[in-house]
């Protein structure tokens, strides 16, 4: 830990650029009071495995009040701590033990919608139609002779209609679970609230947020509101039909002058905010919300998706590098997160399956072999660690954690199970606590059992059981950031012309190369010092199938 380079944001207010930032869904990560959840207090005394690690700084998901309807995302109070993760003097606790250890802190914002238990909706409710406090979300009138029929033929995210009837026959819009109205961001009550939030956690040291939802926010709710006919039931694919920036409520145009605004908060700290978009648009389209002038950053959702193919992942990776650098801004990669099956899990899975089909067979068709599966995912890091830009890395991976795809239905807490009537399992699975050590109730994330149960099989992955220990995939991770940190300088690369069938091979300007196999076959290895494999590599200079080096 001593010889862990000083906090340098004053001096690099683009620390961001090329930081890797470790996702932390603060119920999943460490409970200290032992109420199957985990808390802040629980995340403050683990820091220091973050800083082991490696990571250049941590995104909380919230941790604000909630019902937990949508796993934290349906706020109540978007400038308050749930009380049972803690109080407003364990975050900042929180913020100052990460700082004094180097580390970053970013938070999520949750700006499209809030609880229906917020203040505002509570108040909606009460006040009835044509009131002040409903022009702070999107209520309208029914259609049919009674209104008894929603507005329009708009879909929820999470399944069935996004519009949900209420006791005076009104109908509110909710994009996600109807737990979760969406605001009317067209109400200059509900910028200002927003501006106040951003402040209010800037003011508490934070460094930057990760913006949930942030291609949903402005809405075309001109009368009438326009239904999608076949394309309400195409979801976010949509966007692929229609003009840019015309969908009523997805990535419209009007949604940058909001982000513009807070652009301006954000600079007016030293060093400014940085923020990341949540947008999933296509990437012409990602790169608006990446300007200096607006968020600076938006995750690549393609390289998550993407199937383990050299020929489309190089594809990816080269449009990610060019829309970021045609932005001004710096490419991000991602390979698990709190909403996606695992990437030790999901990569093994043979092309064209359906990850939620998968999940209802309990993981069992197609079986994923999980030495297979790690040993692909250990490639895969490697390969995303040594891209120019920033890597999210999600809680766990770091063990090499897959996906529980075998938690009993009965346990389900994620409001996706129920809203599509049991038709997909949900992102449970990705959210199961983490192991700490091999033994106790919930291997060390609390003094009891978690919110969810974990599986035997997790003793095995536990930080204890994979410290100091040769090869494990914790000392993997350690390493390559490690070495990450020394080599990393510049934000090019440059494509090997005579790479094999199935090979990604790249150059780094700094000098250092990366090769992976994503071939079924053995392929001679490159020339040059091997600085770190992701696996073993035999004699004969071969590099194996699933596996990635870097060399000198």
């Amino acid at each position: 830990m001593a010889d862990r380079p000083p906090d340098l944001s004053s001096r690099n207010p683009d620390w961001w650029r090329q930081a890797v930032i470790y996702q932390v869904y603060p119920r999943s990560f460490a409970d200290a009071d032992g109420d199957g959840l985990g808390d802040l207090r629980g995340l403050t005394q683990r820091l220091t495995h973050l800083a082991a690690l490696g990571v250049d700084a941590l995104w909380l998901s919230p941790f604000y009040p909630s019902e937990l309807a949508d796993g934290g995302y349906d706020v109540i109070d978007p400038r308050g701590v749930d009380e049972r993760l803690g109080t407003l003097d364990d975050f900042d606790a929180l913020v100052g033990e990460a700082h004094r250890l180097g580390l970053k802190v970013v938070v999520d914002i949750v700006p499209n919608h809030t609880s229906h238990l917020h203040r505002w909706f509570q108040e909606a409710l009460r006040a009835g139609p044509g009131s002040a406090a409903r022009e702070r979300y999107v209520f309208r009138p029914g259609r049919g002779a009674q209104g008894e029929l929603p507005p329009t033929d708009w879909q929820s995210v999470f399944g069935g209609s996004a519009w949900h009837r209420v006791a005076d026959g009104e109908w509110y819009l909710h994009l996600f679970a109807p737990e979760q109205p969406d605001l009317n961001w067209d109400n200059e009550e509900v910028r200002g609230d927003f501006r106040t939030t951003l402040r209010f956690w800037s003011d508490r040291g934070v460094d930057g947020f990760r913006v949930d939802v942030a291609h949903g926010l402005a809405k075309d709710l001109t009368e009438p509101l326009r239904d999608l006919g076949a394309l309400g039931t195409a979801g976010e694919t949509a966007l692929r039909h229609l003009p840019p920036g015309s969908h009523p409520y997805w990535d419209r145009d009007e949604v940058h002058e909001i982000y513009r605004d807070w652009r301006k908060i954000f600079d007016a700290y030293r060093p400014p905010r940085m923020a990341v978009a949540e947008a999933w648009v296509p990437g012409g389209r990602r790169s608006l919300y990446a300007r200096p002038d607006e968020l600076g950053q938006a995750f690549n959702f393609e390289y998550l998706q993407a199937r383990w193919d050299a020929a489309e992942l190089r594809g990816i990776i080269s449009g990610e590098l060019a829309t970021a650098h045609s932005a001004g801004a710096s490419a991000t990669w991602v390979l698990s997160n709190h909403d996606v099956v695992r990437h030790a899990s999901r990569l093994l899975l043979p092309p064209g399956t359906d990850p939620d089909a998968w999940l209802l067979t309990h993981g069992t068709a197609p079986s994923v072999d999980p030495a297979a599966g790690l040993r692909r995912a250990r490639a895969a890091t490697l390969l995303m660690l040594a891209l120019p830009g920033s890597a999210y890395l999600y809680q766990g991976e770091e063990l090499g954690l897959p996906e529980v795809a075998d938690l009993p239905t009965q346990v389900l807490q994620d409001p996706i199970w129920e809203q599509t009537g049991h038709t997909r399992k949900g992102r449970d699975g990705c959210r199961v606590p983490l192991p700490w050590t091999t033994t106790g109730p919930s291997y060390g994330f609390g003094p009891g059992a978690g919110w969810l149960p974990q599986p035997a099989s997790f003793a095995a992955y536990a930080v204890e059981a994979q410290t100091g220990v040769e090869g494990s995939t914790l000392e993997l991770y350690r390493t390559a950031l490690r070495l990450r940190r020394k080599l990393l300088d510049g934000e090019t690369l440059t494509w090997a012309p005579d790479a094999p069938a199935g090979v990604l091979d790249f150059t780094r300007t700094e000098g250092w190369r990366c090769v992976t196999n994503l071939g079924t076959e053995p392929v001679p290895l490159p020339p040059g010092e091997v600085l770190l494999g992701s696996a073993p590599l035999p004699g004969g200079g071969a590099l194996p199938p699933d596996t990635t080096v870097w060399l000198a």
